[in-house]
């Protein structure tokens, strides 16, 4: 079974992807990255472009225990568009696995009817496009199986958030001491 199926649209954020897809790899974690679209090839909101591991159509959704949303505009919009993706994100929250969703892609949780008043995190100002209300205040909220993170720098933080939740805190903490997360203390 792999563990991360990340889900990318023309318009995704860079740092949100690509950072979760490196901070679990560094874990040895299984992720791998599907384009929506019938290419493989995908441009990010800042023109970086990415060549996805695979296509939607080549994946089966029952080989991943978690999924995730990146923000960034239009990407988020992009994925929240795609019934397929709405399905899939409906999917692994029935059956319990884990979807997780940074910046703007909480909209993609909302469109899916899965956000909870008051029990979740999205970039500010995205709230104001949600039916759901009353997002924390917080870098990342981890309500049950839903994980949400606030935005771009905080895709570390969720990387090694999602490390502890899909390998263990143990794991969380040596990928955190390699990446010299520790440092970041004088600066914030």
């Amino acid at each position: 079974m792999k563990d991360l199926l990340v889900f990318l649209a023309d318009g995704f954020e860079e740092i949100e992807a690509l950072t979760i897809v490196d901070v679990l790899r560094r874990a040895n974690l299984k992720v791998e990255t599907v384009s929506i679209t019938d290419r493989n090839e995908v441009r990010g909101t800042h023109d970086v472009k990415v060549i996805a591991d695979k296509i939607f159509d080549e994946i089966n959704i029952e080989d991943y225990r978690a999924m995730y949303i990146p923000g960034g505009q239009p990407g988020a919009t992009n994925l929240m568009k795609d019934k397929k993706v709405v399905e899939c994100t409906n999917l692994f929250n029935d059956n319990g696995r884990k979807v997780v969703a940074i910046c703007a892609g909480p909209q993609v949780l909302d469109a899916a009817g899965i956000l909870k008043d008051g029990k979740f995190t999205c970039y500010p100002g995205v709230e104001n496009r949600l039916k759901v209300k009353d997002p924390q205040d917080e870098a990342v909220v981890v309500e049950k199986n839903i994980i949400t993170a606030m935005g771009p720098a905080l895709a570390i933080l969720l990387g090694v958030k999602l490390v502890e939740i899909l390998d263990s805190k143990e794991k969380a903490d040596e990928v955190a001491e390699g990446l010299l997360l520790h440092k970041l203390k004088k600066f914030i």
